[in-house]
């Protein structure tokens, strides 16, 4: 099975040859931060996972945007992130249901032992592992604080 970047690339040449401007622009702004990362001071080729850390990175900073335009009164802009943000989304894994996150986080409450919001650390550190880029960190941590203040 091809990495992915091998498919990152594949995809930018038929966005290439299907002049599609869209997935052209983001795949380049992709490929770039990708290689930005390779060549900060001790890092190395990166793997699928440090790839997808790079993509969900991209991924917050197109909603930070989303946010930003829409209470600017700029809906177009808002649209072309989201447009964008859909491009990248397609090189994660599948993301996880509201309810699959809702057990995960469940279970990750009674492992750690948590007794309220204040242990909202210990929970994240349980979690994190189990979800690796399948949900988004906010809905995470919107998720732990529902379930912890509930606990209260």
């Amino acid at each position: 099975m091809a990495t992915l970047k091998e498919r990152i690339d594949a995809d930018l040449k038929d966005a290439m040859r299907s002049k599609n401007e869209l997935t052209l622009s983001v795949l380049r702004m992709l490929k770039s931060a990708v290689k930005y990362k390779e060549v900060e001071p001790g890092a190395s080729a990166l793997d699928d996972d440090a790839v997808q850390k790079v993509i969900n990175t991209l991924i917050k900073q197109r909603r930070e945007s989303v946010d930003q335009f829409k209470s600017g009164g700029r809906p177009e802009l808002a649209e072309k992130e989201e447009q964008e943000i859909a491009v990248l989304q397609k090189y994660l894994p599948q993301q996880l249901s509201a309810e699959e996150l809702s057990a995960l986080v469940t279970a990750a409450i009674s492992e750690s032992g948590a007794q309220g919001p204040k242990d909202m650390g210990a929970v994240m550190k349980n979690v994190n592992p189990k979800i690796q880029g399948r949900a988004e960190g906010r809905a995470v941590s919107d998720e732990v604080k529902a379930q912890l203040s509930k606990m209260s």
